[in-house]
């Protein structure tokens, strides 16, 4: 059975624009050329309530999946050279793993 898992980091306030670019220009492609990005089902910004956040979801096979997939983003040099920029404006991260409900889309 599939597992998604949802990373919400919080950004420093004042530091969403500079992190939406740095995502833009450096963090994506770099998810594109290693080809991390098959896994990911979107990527969104917070706007109403819990502002000030950056959250993505992923979907995996299983929990190995999972595990190789964050071993090869890890492992890629152009990926963690963008997360070494990314990581002073972050706040907190917090990681759900879930699992699709029987009922209704299956993504």
């Amino acid at each position: 059975m599939a597992i998604y898992e949802m990373r919400t980091y919080d950004v420093v306030v004042g530091k969403m624009g500079e992190v939406v670019r740095l995502y833009r220009d450096e963090g994506f492609p770099a998810l594109k050329a290693g080809g991390f990005d098959a896994k990911l089902v979107a990527y969104f910004t917070g706007d109403i309530g819990a502002m000030h956040q950056l959250i993505h979801i992923w979907k995996f096979d299983d929990d190995a999946d999972r595990r190789r997939h964050w071993d090869g983003v890890f492992a890629d040099t152009d990926f963690m050279a963008f997360a070494a920029k990314l990581r002073p404006m972050l706040r907190n991260q917090q990681n759900k793993l879930m699992m699709a409900a029987p009922w209704g889309p299956q993504v």
